[in-house]
């Protein structure tokens, strides 16, 4: 089953007065790459809130974030008054001292100072962690559904272009038996030519036979519509795929430049061309599945 690494979740729940909102998502990423932002309130949870997202979503680039809303209006944020007095003082003496003139607008310049905001930290009730703790669950088990959509959507274009790789494969045969005719005519017409060369035609046979023989690709065909059907297997197989189906990408993709350096024939070559295209488009989107 293929499932994408790019999903978003989101939940609210509310506690005491407060309302918490909970957001969560994903990118793609080679491992888990994970990021946070949570209240202070909340800081000495968050080791356990990185623990279930690595053990459920195990790779991507995530993202979560907790908001608190004060739904009384209160706030246990407050200006610390004393020190803003202090910082008032101490820069309009400076100024005196320094011949320069005072700040325009005080207020903005006081409040931006080291420690004038000040949250008072509050306790975190376990009985209100556990309702907050289910909300992140369920923000985790939204993500995983949109990763599920998102693999739904990437499985059909994998399979729309396996299905033209495979289709396009099969459109070299009538040029395959041409292609040797017209090596071995070209052949003959350049010794043609030499007329004073002799020489021995069974070895010349033997030299032939040999040369059609490297430029044969039926093994390259047929290694290449197994990786194609591995791939739609996989697909389909139990547990993350990801890493799996690009590995195979790369092995269709050897197979299709062997047939590109073996094909010798213009229109072989262009339908290699348009194999490739397809691929390409393959593993742009590999890089998203989980």
């Amino acid at each position: 089953m293929v499932l994408s690494m790019t999903g978003f979740g989101k939940t609210t729940c509310e506690v005491g007065s407060k309302k918490i909102t909970i957001e969560i998502k994903s990118l793609n990423s080679k491992q888990l790459d994970l990021f946070s932002r949570v209240p202070n309130s909340y800081k000495e949870k968050e080791l356990e809130l990185r623990n279930i997202v690595a053990q459920r979503l195990e790779r991507g680039k995530v993202e979560f974030s907790i908001y608190v809303e004060n739904m009384n209006g209160d706030t246990s944020t407050q200006i610390n008054q004393a020190l803003v007095e202090n910082y008032y003082k101490q820069i309009s003496e400076m100024s005196h001292k320094l011949g320069v003139p005072e700040p325009t607008d005080w207020m903005v310049l006081l409040l931006r100072m080291p420690d004038v905001m000040k949250s008072e930290l509050q306790e975190v009730d376990e009985e209100d962690w556990q309702k907050v703790k289910e909300a992140f669950e369920k923000a985790v088990s939204s993500l995983i559904d949109f990763r599920v959509r998102e693999g739904e959507s990437l499985a059909a274009v994998f399979n729309q272009k396996i299905a033209n790789i495979r289709a396009l494969l099969a459109t070299i045969d009538p040029f395959e038996k041409e292609r040797v005719e017209k090596i071995k005519q070209r052949i003959l017409d350049n010794l043609s030519e030499i007329k004073s060369v002799e020489y021995d035609k069974n070895r010349f046979e033997q030299e032939m036979i040999y040369y059609i023989e490297k430029l044969d690709i039926n093994e390259e065909k047929n290694r290449l519509r197994q990786h194609l059907t591995y791939f739609e297997e996989t697909m389909k197989s139990e547990g993350n795929s990801g890493k799996k189906l690009g590995f195979i990408a790369q092995e269709i993709g050897r197979e299709i430049n062997t047939l590109g350096s073996k094909s010798n024939h213009s229109e072989m070559q262009k339908i290699v061309v348009k194999m490739k295209d397809e691929l390409e488009q393959i593993k742009e989107q590999v890089l998203n599945v989980l």
